[in-house]
């Protein structure tokens, strides 16, 4: 009921909001902290029990899927720069500064639990800063450089912690056999979602071109694709989440003519899980842990938002023409949201010991921080940004032409 009331009336003042430094997910945390155990005290959930656990999966195979094919590798061949240094380049200088601040604030922490740290909270989401890669006033290279970054980072960072978390659990003796675990974990999930997306792809396209499949059953099918690439995988050993991003790429070089229409519906299905996940963060996972916030935590959320992640990206694009306050905006937009929740979730479930309670209460810290601060500064900085760019030269490097890709429209 709470989460149907809630939904329904953001419905009714969405379009409005969409033109404020109000977001969706600042409206449904702020619910979820209100009606949750640290509030009112009418939402309460297990997060150990089996509902979380199917929210958690079914959110984040739609989450890399989508994210995975509604980026077209071959466009962005000629405009690869920006966002192959954002991720090429800042990427891993993220993981290893983040991992440096996790060991200096955390002494408690392992290396490894450190580099899980910062794996956890490596990947960006543009939901969150939806008016950034949405607003049309800014360049399109700019926006399509975030947009891309942010749709394939939480796929490349996933073997990280994947691996990460295969090493944490061998240390603390819950795992043998570590090499052949994380083998078959990531090349088994590779495999899967390689054949799951590249096979399920090849022969929707034969039967769509043929006429032989109806509308919405050709957003169904690719679905399908995802799901299966994901259970196959758990059924053989591999990382069902791997599979699902990797399927997802397949997919989209296989069969790009299928993608408008299966991110119509994914968005749409996607949204609502994430409104879920959203509200459920807020009501029983940030909830529980506002009288939990230490110096060293809020450092440490405060620091990944800003020198964790802009000093990498300001690294990733010196010399690259722009100006600073470019380069500044680009850093800044690196909001962490529903892949650092799942993948925090994912460490609770899976990893024994202080550590993982520690992990989790920083990221989530750190999530609680960005739905805020990154939904209030976006419009804003945004509208600064566009005017300033516009009233440079037309040889600026953000001017320059870059596709238009399609956006993840959730919660913006």
């Amino acid at each position: 009921m709470i989460l149907a009331a809630a939904i329904f009336a953001y419905a009714l003042v969405s379009e409005r909001l969409m033109i404020s430094p109000v977001t969706a997910p600042m409206v449904f945390t702020t619910v979820g902290l209100v009606v949750g155990t640290a509030g009112l005290g009418w939402f309460d959930l297990d997060l150990e029990g089996e509902p979380v656990r199917v929210l958690v999966e079914a959110t984040l195979v739609l989450v890399l899927f989508t994210d995975a094919i509604r980026i077209d590798l071959s466009r962005l061949r000629s405009q690869w720069w920006l966002p192959g240094r954002l991720l090429g380049i800042g990427l891993p200088l993220t993981l290893a500064l983040g991992t440096l601040v996790a060991l200096l604030l955390f002494g408690e922490l392992s290396v490894t639990e450190a580099v899980l740290v910062a794996a956890v909270l490596a990947p960006t989401d543009a939901a969150l800063g939806q008016a950034v890669v949405s607003d049309r006033r800014l360049p399109v290279r700019l926006r399509q450089g975030i947009n891309v970054e942010s749709g394939l980072n939480d796929g490349i960072v996933l073997p990280v912690v994947t691996v990460t978390l295969a090493l944490a659990a061998a240390e603390a003796g819950g795992l043998t056999d570590f090499g052949i675990f994380v083998t078959e974990q990531v090349g088994l999930g590779l495999l899967c979602g390689l054949v799951a997306g590249a096979g399920g792809a090849w022969v929707l396209n034969r039967r769509v071109l043929a006429g032989r499949v109806e509308g919405v059953y050709r957003q169904l099918a690719a679905i399908a694709v995802a799901v299966a690439a994901f259970s196959g995988a758990s059924l053989v050993g591999g990382n069902g989440f791997i599979a699902a991003f990797t399927a997802g790429l397949a997919f989209g070089q296989v069969a790009r003519d299928q993608c408008k229409g299966v991110q119509d519906f994914t968005e749409d299905e996607g949204e609502l899980l994430s409104v879920i996940t959203f509200t459920v963060f807020g009501a029983v996972i940030a909830g529980p842990l506002l009288g939990e916030l230490t110096w060293q935590v809020a450092a440490y959320a405060v620091l990944s938002l800003t020198v964790v992640r802009m000093l990498p990206a300001l690294l990733a694009l010196w010399r690259s023409g722009m100006l600073m306050e470019t380069r500044l905006f680009a850093g800044w937009f690196g909001p962490r949201g529903l892949a650092s929740i799942l993948f925090a979730l994912i460490v609770l479930d899976e990893l024994d010991g202080p550590g993982s309670e520690q992990i989790f209460l920083i990221a989530t810290w750190t999530v609680l921080f960005s739905v805020f601060a990154h939904g209030i500064t976006a419009h804003p900085w945004s509208g600064r940004l566009a005017r300033r760019i516009a009233a440079g030269e037309p040889t600026m490097p953000e001017r320059m032409h870059a596709p238009e890709l399609p956006t993840r429209r959730r919660l913006g």
